[in-house]
């Protein structure tokens, strides 16, 4: 079984390393050659948590490299496709695939139709507000990381549509004791572009911290200020995200209730829970569902319930464990590549055969 990957970065994009790359040594353990080829380079992300401006020669050149890979689409038993061929242009290439006979999985792990549908621009939105819909209804299989962009595809008229949730790998998770902190380390993971929606929590982080006993460490964030908040900020690498997060004494993921992020898929809450950490978020999407109010950690949407829970865990050592451990167990249920593995590996072989 050959499969063409058109998933949309290198390994620094989090989306393809989580819900692509993660897979292929399973995927060649079970006879699926795969063959990986990304619209965006490292480079691109590298640039973009920089601020730096977008190098149109550079995209030029990446969208004829996926236009040259759809040409010798017809070689492959399938192909599995990241969010979308070409972002801001029409679906042609998918549609061209249909009609072609070749099948094709597309997965999804954010709401990537609102950044159509719900655009400033009145053109942006005649144009390209139902592209999304269009990709989903020709394709075999629609692949979606939460309920939110579940309900969309069905709605879409996608003919098939399956729940496969982003997830760790164990294996790189190992069980250690909870960290024992001189002072109670709030932890958030993530990248300069989500980094934002600590100021959702500011006047919480505040609160906690100002008498000395609480900080705040940030991996991946770049530069950020939070007023009253004692920072330490740490690069992000993946040979190094799992020993900070062991440093957390709880892992914060605050969001905003708005469209874009009803669609995430909470995937730093699984890191935190993976490895033994309690978690406090917002009840947003997904969140809803990974978080187990009061078991596994807490729901907060208020300033003061945010404070509450941050209270709660830093003044109760025996619940950050009890906590940590349920996190553990849920995550080694539904939210690991060895319970999730098996059933992509299921989904795109019937999506081959379905497809011929």
């Amino acid at each position: 079984m050959k499969i063409l990957s058109l998933n949309r970065y290198e390994s620094l994009g989090a989306s393809s390393r989580i819900r692509f790359y993660q897979y292929l040594p399973y995927l060649k353990d079970q006879g699926i050659d795969v063959t990986f080829s990304p619209l965006l380079g490292d480079n691109y992300i590298e640039n973009l948590y920089a601020g730096k401006a977008k190098q149109l020669g550079s995209l030029f050149k990446s969208y004829l490299r996926r236009i040259a890979c759809l040409l010798k689409s017809q070689s492959f038993d399938l192909i599995w496709i990241e969010k979308e061929l070409l972002p801001w242009f029409p679906a042609w290439g998918e549609k061209t695939l249909f009609c072609l006979g070749v099948p094709y999985v597309i997965d999804y792990d954010d709401a990537i139709f609102h950044r159509y549908n719900l655009h400033p621009n009145f053109l942006v939105r005649t144009l390209l507000g139902r592209k999304i819909d269009t990709v989903m209804r020709y394709a075999s299989l629609v692949i979606v990381g939460n309920h939110y962009l579940w309900d969309y595809a069905r709605k879409a008229g996608a003919v098939r549509v399956e729940y496969l949730p982003s997830v760790i790998d164990l294996n790189r998770y190992s069980l250690i004791a909870p960290a024992k902190n001189a002072t109670f380390c709030i932890g958030w993971i993530g990248s300069p572009v989500t980094s934002h929606y600590l100021r959702l929590v500011e006047p919480a982080l505040q609160q906690l911290c100002k008498d000395g006993s609480s900080r705040l460490v940030l991996v991946g964030s770049g530069k950020i200020a939070l007023n009253g908040v004692p920072l330490e900020i740490r690069s992000w690498s993946e040979e190094t995200e799992n020993k900070d997060i062991q440093d957390f004494d709880v892992g914060i993921m605050p969001l905003p209730n708005n469209p874009w992020e009803r669609g995430k898929c909470g995937y730093k809450l699984i890191q935190y829970m993976a490895s033994c950490t309690p978690v406090i978020a917002s009840p947003v999407g997904v969140n809803q569902q990974i978080i187990d109010n009061g078991v596994n950690g807490f729901l907060a949407s208020t300033q003061s319930e945010w404070i509450h829970a941050l209270e709660t865990l830093r003044a109760n050592k025996s619940l950050r464990e009890s906590m940590g451990k349920a996190g553990r167990k849920k995550v080694e249920a539904r939210y690991c590549l060895q319970v999730i593995a098996p059933r992509l590996v299921s989904l795109l072989r019937s999506a081959v055969k379905e497809g011929n």
